[in-house]
């Protein structure tokens, strides 16, 4: 498809009112039944999303909270996990994934990511000690780890697993859902998030009783069904009106996912004959993973890198860097002192281009054609 690059248009990076326009009249209607009823915390809409998101992915249980952050940390405190303890995480994240470890008690032990941009089995072997009690792999960008090693060495060691699944709803590996591998895993549904509601929203998946019962304790201030405090909890309830909109998009997401891999083989057959860029891996290219591409992180020359996002910009095609091109451990504010040196130049290489379901496929051409312009080819 070519496409007139003197015509200039906007590709914005994300479109935030599309998330409303897109079903418009149905979130009014959505908003009107639920606010009309005064249905707002704990109700039944609340309940039927939670059966619905883990019947998705096939787990047991669901349980809506407040943000996905809070999902880990209360994925971590249900397990156990507490000070003294040692968690290893990708540092290639978003700074959730480490707070959630920090703020449960622990310590929070980043180390390097692969090829592929998720967590490295070799280097959670070698940051293994005594102290260690769990594994938070982040199945980053609607990808999934390399579950088949990360289980090894979880099941060598004797250690948890818990999933930061914010970014991969749907993902499999091997026609298993990412988020169900381990004793829990946290989903968002920040807007910009494969399923996004228009705030913060986050669900817990578990198949596992005790856990549940101890993460629906944590997330409404400790109280039991009875309406009896029985330990210290938090105010963290995913709203109903939220669940409600959730739950209607989620009857939508298959056909989402199929628009988000359309774009990503348009991306690869538009882009894959270009040396001097790298790309995801392309949908299907592994017959051992499924992937969603909530996002679309490509590798350039650092050198060149910003003149790239730069001219591109000027042709009005929105691209970032993730987490404002850090690593965890690179935020001098948190204390992180380690050395992750292919990390590290990774955060110099990689960039984020367009990709959501408000793009067309014209827009998804002139995104292509503009930097195949910049490269020459």
């Amino acid at each position: 498809m070519q496409i007139d690059l003197m015509k200039s248009r906007k590709v914005p990076f994300f479109n935030y009112p599309h998330v409303y326009k897109q079903y418009e009249e149905d979130f009014l209607r959505i908003f009107k039944d639920v606010v009309g009823r005064g249905a707002y915390i704990l109700q039944q809409e609340g309940r039927d999303f939670e059966e619905n998101i883990a019947k998705f992915i096939g787990a047991k249980y669901g349980l809506g909270v407040g943000n996905c952050t809070d999902g880990l940390y209360f994925a971590l405190r249900a397990a156990g996990i507490g000070k003294g303890d040692e968690v290893i995480f990708s540092s290639h994240t978003f700074v959730a994934t480490a707070s959630a470890i920090h703020h449960s008690g622990a310590t929070p032990i980043p180390v390097e990511c692969g090829e592929d941009h998720l967590i490295d089995p070799k280097a959670i072997e070698a940051a293994i000690t005594p102290r260690t009690r769990a594994i938070m792999p982040t199945q980053l960008n609607g990808h999934v780890c390399d579950m088949d090693a990360i289980m090894e060495i979880v099941n060598k060691h004797g250690l948890l697993l818990i999933e930061d699944a914010a970014q991969s709803l749907g993902a499999k590996y091997k026609g298993k859902a990412a988020g169900t591998f381990g004793a829990a895993s946290a989903f968002s549904f920040y807007p910009a998030k494969v399923v996004g509601c228009f705030g913060d929203g986050g669900a817990v998946v578990t198949n596992d009783d005790k856990m549940q019962e101890e993460i629906a304790l944590l997330r409404d201030h400790g109280r039991a069904k009875i309406g009896e405090v029985v330990k210290w909890g938090m105010n963290s309830r995913l709203d109903n009106l939220h669940a409600a909109i959730l739950d209607f998009k989620l009857t939508h997401y298959p056909a989402d996912i199929e628009r988000r891999r359309a774009i990503a083989t348009q991306y690869q057959n538009g882009l894959g004959d270009i040396a001097e860029i790298k790309l995801p891996r392309a949908p299907d290219a592994d017959v051992n993973r499924f992937e969603i591409y909530q996002n679309y992180e490509v590798e350039v020359d650092a050198t060149i890198r910003e003149k790239l996002r730069i001219t591109l910009g000027e042709k009005g095609i929105g691209t970032i860097l993730q987490w404002g091109g850090k690593a965890v451990h690179e935020y001098k504010g948190l204390g992180l002192k380690y050395n992750l040196p292919f990390t590290e130049q990774l955060m110099k290489r990689s960039f984020l281009l367009p990709l959501h379901t408000a793009l067309t496929d014209e827009d998804v051409a002139y995104i292509i054609e503009n930097i195949r312009s910049f490269f020459g080819s």
